[in-house]
């Protein structure tokens, strides 16, 4: 993901980030999936408030510290938080319309909730929609399964490309 965010910013490309938050009025939701649920219970992307950023920073909802240069440089458009999977719950459609964005570059985590849930909404949206496969992370159940493969099945069905760091970075020279 640096690398991408590197070449982007290298390039001129315009960064988008949709943060997923839950804050303490989220807390009386009553119809959770068991995600949602674990989530809420570890405090998982826990913010104090809107507007509020105490406690934000080492929070888990906070950035990776080698990501902050390029988020926090004040050019990188962070969309209002998503708050179950996809970008139906923000405003980052919104936030790319009004840039006449047409093709995306995607990565991120979980791959196959949040990723592909923003992946298939963006497409559905009218989005070209290009997935970075070793630029987003899946989680991996003893039950449940392998939720990185999974998603990288449904990313070859639905996504426009399905492409490497390299290749991405290559791309944006």
């Amino acid at each position: 993901m640096e690398r991408i965010f590197e070449a982007a910013k290298a390039g001129g490309y315009e960064v988008f980030i949709s943060p997923h938050y839950f804050y303490p009025t989220d807390n009386g939701w009553r119809i959770n999936g068991p995600l949602e649920t674990s989530e809420l219970e570890t405090r998982t992307f826990a913010r104090t408030g809107q507007l509020d950023l105490a406690g934000f920073e080492n929070s888990g909802a906070d950035w990776l510290e080698r990501f902050k240069p390029y988020i926090e440089d004040g050019r990188t458009v962070v969309a209002s938080p998503h708050k179950v999977f996809g970008p139906e719950s923000n405003d980052l459609v919104l936030q790319l319309r009004k840039r006449a964005m047409q093709r995306i570059i995607l990565g991120g985590m979980l791959a196959n909730m949040c990723v592909e849930s923003h992946m298939r909404h963006l497409i559905e949206e009218g989005f070209e929609v290009a997935v970075v496969r070793d630029a987003t992370a899946g989680p991996r159940h003893p039950v449940w399964g392998d939720g990185y493969q999974a998603a990288i099945v449904n990313y070859r069905f639905f996504a426009h490309a399905l492409l490497s760091t390299e290749e991405v970075v290559d791309r944006m020279r």
